[in-house]
């Protein structure tokens, strides 16, 4: 088995505005924030986008890029005063919205992260261990998908993705450094 080691933080503090401060935007939010020059908001670690405002009728679109130049999207309503992004973005390039925002909204970040996906040969049925290395404060989930993006036949958008929780209860809402054995691994796999 060949060893594959990917990494998530570590984070900065979040900050509810440090992409965009507070505004009442029509079809665009600009992105004024302290991790913005440019225009372009630049992350400390490829993280969720968190979105506040009262505003719940009106779609937000981001845009931004992964940290390997790959340009990703997705569309969302805010409920019940602030929603996150699915995808984790290393910048941000744009956010608009299908009109004028009812209420103010501010853009910014939270404390959520994953690991790069990590793709397993799904013609072979592979056993695989996954070993958690944790250092500081933090709370993980193993999760896994049959989604494949990369399907010649039926890809699935990154941001409709449907990320399952392992079935391993040890390794959800994990606190503390594990190993562990993962023989029914879907795959692709990350950890959240």
């Amino acid at each position: 088995m060949r060893p594959v080691t990917v990494t998530v933080g570590p984070l900065a503090a979040a900050s509810a505005n440090n992409i965009a401060l507070s505004q009442t935007p029509t079809n665009t939010v600009t992105l004024n924030g302290s991790l913005v020059s440019s225009g372009i908001a630049t992350l400390d670690s490829p993280r969720r986008i968190l979105i506040t405002t009262a505003d719940t009728t009106h779609t937000f679109t981001i845009t931004g890029k992964t940290p390997t130049g790959s340009v990703i999207s997705e569309s969302f309503l805010v409920v019940a005063g602030s929603s996150y992004s699915t995808l984790d973005y290393a910048t941000v390039t744009s956010i608009t919205l299908n009109g004028t925002a009812t209420g103010a909204v501010t853009v910014g970040t939270n404390g959520i992260a994953s690991t790069p996906w990590v793709r397993l040969d799904e013609w072979a049925n592979s056993q695989v261990a996954i070993q958690c290395d944790v250092v500081g404060t933090v709370n993980f989930t193993v999760q896994s998908t049959l989604n494949d993006p990369n399907s010649n036949t039926n890809p699935v958008i990154p941001s409709a993705v449907v990320w399952i929780p392992t079935n391993d209860t040890g390794a959800v809402g994990a606190t503390a450094s594990l190993q562990r054995p993962m023989y029914s691994l879907q795959p692709t796999f990350r950890s959240c």
